[in-house]
């Protein structure tokens, strides 16, 4: 059993949406959050339409995940009754995996420039992060990062990689919005990040997934969204007793928080107990040295459908 419509919201990566239309069944309305959401799937509901929607960041934008379910507690009783929130379309750790998969396709005496659209300081920090992991686990020396609207963008980002001395540089999209390339004869587009049919089967897959789980257990996904951008844009602050986060402007009531108990440290890099070379790295917690404890997933939070769909070495070549 399926829903008998799907709407897909697009934050800063899809510019608001409009950037997935051509990548999507016709019949899928891309839309921004908040009220064009709200009327999209009202003029459903009133249709007598069951809705599914789907929150279609990358994994740089936990907040459209929790804007998109703040939205829809705005519904009425009767039309909540039949919206369905599934979960995001992809996390930080897919996309490294599709950024590894479309730097695979890019001979290896060629730059890398991983280029988005800004997003404020704490999302374009992670692009960084993202684009070091491309570089530590892939075959190409030069991996540089640009901000589409930011700084460093797309035309400084091709100086600093003909800087450290590449002849060509490829921008690779790690975005629904695909960068201009600058006007020098030394770049050039690549990419897309997913082809059409693979955008289509991974949201065949969320849609799939949020509805089985509604059907079996009345979870329409917003609890969990709620919490999605929980800690994600705060100032942390580490210290022996204490993890105390301060809020961003955006933060939500789960802004501030302090924990009485010592804080293990973060550690980034592949999961501990990976045994495939071409196994999406993943961003762990681990315990402090002879602390007990196994180190925890930081998007702990499940989702059936993600890992048999989107393994880069098999889904999107």
């Amino acid at each position: 059993m399926t829903p008998d419509e799907v709407v897909a919201v697009g934050g800063h990566e899809s510019d608001g949406g409009r950037a997935l239309r051509g990548l999507l069944d016709p019949r899928v309305p891309c839309v921004s959050g908040g009220r064009e959401l709200l009327r999209c799937v009202r003029a459903s509901r009133a249709r007598g339409a069951s809705v599914c929607v789907v929150p279609m960041t990358l994994g740089r934008d936990p907040e459209l995940v929790a804007d998109t379910a703040r939205t829809l507690l705005a519904l009425s009783a009767e039309d909540r009754a039949g919206t369905v929130l599934a979960a995001p379309f992809g996390t930080a750790d897919h996309l490294v995996g599709w950024l590894r998969a479309a730097a695979a396709q890019v001979a290896d005496d060629k730059a890398l420039l991983v280029t988005a659209p800004s997003g404020g300081p704490f999302v374009d920090a992670d692009l960084f992060r993202i684009a070091r992991l491309v570089r530590q686990y892939g075959r190409h020396r030069t991996v540089e990062t640009a901000l589409i609207g930011g700084d460093p963008d797309p035309a400084e980002g091709v100086r600093r990689c003909r800087a450290l001395g590449a002849e060509h540089v490829v921008l690779l999209p790690a975005a629904w919005v695909t960068p201009e390339v600058p006007g020098c004869g030394h770049c050039e587009r690549g990419g897309p990040l997913l082809p059409a049919p693979a955008v289509a089967g991974v949201v065949e897959a969320r849609v799939r997934d949020a509805w089985e789980r509604h059907h079996r257990l009345g979870d329409d996904g917003l609890t969990r969204a709620l919490t999605a951008a929980h800690d994600h844009g705060h100032a942390h602050s580490h210290g022996p007793g204490a993890h105390t986060h301060e809020p961003s402007d955006t933060a939500g009531p789960h802004a501030v928080h302090s924990h009485d108990h010592e804080t293990p440290p973060h550690g980034h890099g592949p999961h501990p107990h990976a045994t495939d070379a071409a196994a999406v790295p993943r961003n762990g917690h681990r315990p402090a040295d002879g602390a007990p404890g196994t180190p925890r997933r930081a998007d702990a939070v499940p989702h059936r459908g993600a890992d048999h769909v989107l393994p880069f070495h098999r889904s999107l070549r």
